[in-house]
């Protein structure tokens, strides 16, 4: 991240060159993490537990892919206006998907909540970390110092 400074305004600017393969690899993170929880479910709670950590870390997983594929599929074209179009969908169908998928396993299966929320809770703090670390290690210039210099340079030849 880096601040460029226009007038008055201050507008910090993400650099993710890999956006697309990056959100699949949080979708794939979150996937491994549910089979982990699902895997303690068995051994903690039994198969009931299991299903429902798969339920509960499937919603948060499937509601990632649909994000990504709506997000930089063909819908979001080479224009502003566009990609923004397939963000606000893609959010929209992420949070329909968690809702439906959850709804649907609260009807059709008898849960353990408690599994369920956790795993769900732990794809929540997968995509969180998977994030943070891209944003932290894909940085391309050192963050600003207390005079607002980057790496040497006046924050205004920044």
């Amino acid at each position: 991240m880096s601040p460029v400074v226009h007038r008055e305004f201050s507008v910090t600017s993400i650099d993710l060159p890999h956006a697309r393969t990056l959100a699949f690899h949080c979708a794939r993170a979150q996937a491994v993490t549910t089979l982990l929880a699902a895997a303690v479910g068995l051994a903690a709670g039994g198969p009931r537990a299991a299903a429902s950590a798969i339920a509960g870390g499937g919603a948060s997983t499937l509601a990632s892919v649909v994000m990504a594929l709506l997000a930089f599929g063909r819908l979001s074209g080479a224009g502003a206006e566009r990609m923004l179009l397939a963000f606000y969908l893609g959010e929209i169908a992420k949070i329909t998907v968690v809702i439906v998928v959850l709804i649907l396993a609260l009807l059709f299966m008898k849960v353990n909540a408690a599994a369920m929320i956790a795993a769900f809770g732990a794809t929540f703090l997968v995509y969180w970390v998977v994030l943070a670390r891209a944003l932290w290690f894909g940085r391309t210039a050192r963050p600003p110092d207390a005079r607002g210099s980057v790496g040497g340079a006046p924050r205004e030849m920044v």
